[in-house]
């Protein structure tokens, strides 16, 4: 009896090899099929960005500028910018929830091209950050924003921020292997963005600030960043500004992604 079914299945052509390009697609799909199953993951791209765009806008916006019109103008570049950078710590909570569940063993398995898993989660996750950002646009629109840039600016600025989040959720990915849970690697994530994030450029401007405190966020890379998209959705953009965020983006890259693939490769 053995024999015969070892027989049938050889005789049976197997299928082709997946192409790297088509498991990072497949890998994708499958980050994305999670929200159907768990649409509370939705829940940080909708509510999360709403509330606060409108809560700084509203209760801070006449302090910090004069009028809230004003605010917003220099404002919602910076919270799209902030909505788009702390979702980006999923991509290392999903992973390590892989892990725990015994999922990343299963894939690791799979006779795929091998960096497939974590690049498609991170453009599976991609598609979750564009969600936030056009929802953040959408409501800075309705409330008074009006890029100098038009739309060509707008989708410049959105484009490069998803290049530097694809860049960051490098960073994750580590602590999502490294770590023994997701709350973990969650808590650990906003230790590293908080400070990043409310020591940058996206609420206030610097001069405003102290000079120890104006030297940290010239140097931040997320104050970078917000110049960048700002600069982009006004019009105003120079070649620097531009740059310094390819070089950061080309940083991030550079020392975690092998670092990730290390990792993963060894758990």
């Amino acid at each position: 009896m053995d024999e015969r079914v070892r027989a049938a299945l050889s005789l049976r052509s197997r299928p082709a090899r997946p192409s790297a390009l088509s498991a990072c697609v497949t890998f994708g799909w499958r980050a994305l099929l999670r929200i159907k199953h768990v649409p509370e993951q939705l829940f940080d791209v909708t509510a999360f960005p709403i509330m606060m765009t409108l809560m700084f806008s509203y209760l801070f916006g006449g302090a910090l500028a004069g009028s809230t019109d004003e605010y917003i103008q220099f404002f919602l570049p910076g919270i799209l910018v902030a909505t788009v950078i702390m979702i980006t710590m999923y991509t290392g909570v999903g992973l390590n929830t892989d892990i725990t569940k015994g999922v990343f063993d299963r894939i690791r398995s799979l006779p795929v091209w091998r960096p497939a898993a974590l690049v498609g989660m991170m453009l599976g996750d991609a598609v979750r950050y564009t969600v936030a950002a056009v929802l953040v646009i959408c409501l800075g629109l309705a409330i008074g924003f009006r890029p100098d840039g038009g739309v060509v600016g707008v989708v410049l600025g959105v484009l490069l921020l998803l290049l530097f989040a694809f860049s960051l959720a490098w960073v994750w990915n580590i602590l999502g292997l490294v770590m023994r849970t997701p709350n973990a690697v969650m808590g650990a994530s906003m230790m590293v963005l908080f400070p990043l994030t409310f020591g940058s450029n996206i609420y206030v401007d610097p001069e405003t600030m102290p000079g120890w405190l104006q030297a940290a966020v010239d140097v931040n890379p997320i104050s970078h960043l917000v110049t960048a998209v700002r600069g982009l959705m006004h019009d105003t953009v120079t070649a620097g500004q531009l740059g310094w965020v390819f070089l950061w983006c080309a940083i991030l890259v550079a020392v975690f992604a092998p670092i990730t693939m290390r990792l993963y490769a060894r758990r």
